[in-house]
């Protein structure tokens, strides 16, 4: 939307021209992502813009909108853009050294859930390469006794993650410690839960510029066949679970199969493979 000094332009007729010049940039979602950077931009909840079709932005608006939809032309997520992200119905913030979380990461937590049969049980949960925490505290948030630990390389995701549980009310049941992956980690957890960077290398010039350009490369980038993290994270569970406890890992697609091969070859056992909505295998489930 260009601003409107005259305040002529209705919400209505802004998300229409929104939502066009989004389609002609070849944006998946236009309409979605008019309606959600025009909420961010007016304070409301993007449930509320619908009531408010017959309202006038005012010129600040305006302008601030026109701010917001350039940096989505220039392919930057909404998710970047509002500094926020929805995963598993819980609001997390989101920066610079977190992976924007994606919907098909929520099979993780489907995954985790189902291997353990009491949801009041003292679990403790270790996961690696926490990032906004989101995996760690969508855990805590369904498993009310449970307490957790989250370990990153980037001091500024860690700082994110805690924001993130205390924002939540989680963090007196989690802490955040800085570390490469399980390097120097001791004791035993119930749950060990990781979506580590599985993109080979030679690949990330080709991913879309709103994974390219914005998420982490720490976070996508897992060396020459995409692998690596998987070797140094399956080198670290046999001495970090506890008996009958389950690790539950992200894959990329077509990863099931070499993952799977590596973790045995660590001494684990292959629980499960589960698909995400898509039916891509996306969450591999291992124990002792």
């Amino acid at each position: 939307m260009s601003p409107d000094p005259g305040g002529n332009a209705t919400v209505a007729a802004v998300l229409v021209e929104a939502a066009r010049r989004l389609t002609a940039a070849g944006i998946a979602g236009a309409r979605l992502d008019a309606r959600l950077l025009l909420a961010h931009a007016l304070g409301v909840a993007p449930d509320e813009i619908m009531a408010r079709r017959g309202d006038r932005p005012t010129e600040a608006v305006a302008v601030d909108f026109e701010r917001l939809l350039v940096r989505r032309l220039a392919r930057e997520p909404v998710s970047r853009i509002r500094g926020r992200r929805e995963f598993w119905s819980l609001e997390f913030e989101i920066g610079p050294d977190t992976l924007d979380p994606r919907p098909d990461s929520e099979t993780l937590i489907e995954a985790a859930l189902a291997c353990l049969a009491d949801r009041g049980a003292p679990w403790r949960i270790l996961d690696l390469g926490t990032g906004s925490g989101c995996l760690l505290l969508a855990m805590l948030s369904e498993l009310p006794a449970a307490t957790g630990v989250g370990i990153d390389r980037a001091s500024g995701a860690l700082a994110i993650a805690a924001a993130n549980a205390h924002r939540l009310g989680l963090d007196r049941r989690c802490r955040f410690l800085c570390g490469d992956w399980a390097a120097g980690l001791a004791g035993r957890f119930d749950l060990i839960v990781a979506n580590p960077p599985y993109i080979p290398s030679a690949d990330i010039a080709a991913l879309e510029p709103e994974v390219r350009d914005h998420d982490p490369v720490l976070a996508l980038a897992g060396g020459v066949d995409g692998l690596d993290a998987y070797r140094a994270i399956a080198a670290e569970l046999p001495r970090l679970l506890a008996v009958e406890g389950r690790a539950v890992l992200e894959l990329g697609n077509g990863q099931a199969e070499p993952v799977a091969k590596i973790m045995v070859e660590a001494g684990l056992v292959l629980s499960a493979v589960r698909p995400d909505l898509a039916g891509v295998a996306r969450a591999l489930v291992v124990g002792c």
